[in-house]
């Protein structure tokens, strides 16, 4: 049985599923068919049910939660490893009210914890992630929301973190943050879901005992990007939660959902939101 699946060409996806899609683990009878793309398109993708298996941002997750059900592999969550909002000059967290922001697209966690910390924002400019240090460098927006490796670029580039999400998040939670998971089509047979969770289980393993090897196909999606932020960028987030989530995880996860619900007057569907 064929299935697609989309993710994006960041390190830690390519990371997580190389051994997924080189047949270096049992595969027990699964094809996947890959689609890779930038997290805002796969969210947009899942919202419009296009994809079987979907990398999905938790906020995102919400608007499809009828239709998937999310992993409980694969996902990237953590501490120290949240969404940094910077400017090219220094402005202090309460200065931001009515400042221009260039956010890596509205369904994102990093939007969302953006609007959730900094309400009382100026006019905001969605864009892809990559050119979020550019646009704020050359002035498109005062400040501007990174993800990805360019927490580990912006300093570089003579950039000034103006707050750190993920560190306000946690917090104000006590939870660590949870950015995305692995989202599965609720109409897919439960026992190949069950198998599709086992086998991203076993793809991130096999990553971890084969890091030099796993490298190789990282390096074909990110060419352009040194080396040592590629590791970082792997070190950062893939850890036990991508393993597996664990009951830690999931409160985390259940715990923005909560917010997000009371934030944005979303129903929560009673169907489960994890497949185990």
């Amino acid at each position: 049985m064929e299935l697609t699946l989309g993710f994006s060409p960041c390190p830690n996806d390519t990371f997580i599923f190389y051994a997924l899609l080189h047949g270096k683990i049992n595969m027990k009878g699964l094809t996947f068919q890959p689609y890779l793309h930038d997290v805002e398109q796969l969210n947009r993708m899942a919202i419009n049910h296009e994809l079987d298996i979907s990398k999905i941002s938790f906020a995102a997750f919400l608007q499809v939660q009828k239709n998937y059900l999310l992993l409980t592999s694969g996902s990237a969550l953590g501490s120290n490893c949240g969404p940094l909002l910077i400017s090219k000059k220094q402005i202090a967290p309460a200065e931001m009210n009515n400042r221009s922001v260039a956010v890596p697209g509205i369904h994102t966690t990093a939007n969302f914890l953006f609007d959730t910390f900094f309400p009382q924002h100026g006019v905001k400019t969605t864009m892809i992630f990559s050119g979020i240090e550019d646009a704020v460098i050359n002035e498109i927006a005062e400040t501007g929301v990174i993800i990805h490796e360019n927490r580990f670029t912006y300093e570089k580039k003579g950039l000034q973190k103006v707050a750190d999400l993920g560190e306000l998040w946690e917090k104000s939670t006590g939870y660590p943050i949870p950015l995305g998971g692995i989202a599965i089509k609720r109409s897919i047979d439960k026992a190949i879901s069950i198998t599709v969770n086992e086998l991203i289980r076993e793809s991130v393993l096999y990553a971890f005992a084969h890091p030099e090897e796993a490298m190789e196909y990282v390096k074909l999606y990110a060419q352009e990007m040194d080396e040592t932020v590629m590791r970082q960028h792997i070190s950062l987030y893939v850890n036990d939660f991508t393993v597996n989530l664990g009951e830690r995880g999931k409160a985390a996860v259940n715990r923005f959902f909560e917010i997000a619900t009371e934030r944005q007057s979303i129903t929560v569907q009673t169907l489960p939101a994890f497949i185990c």
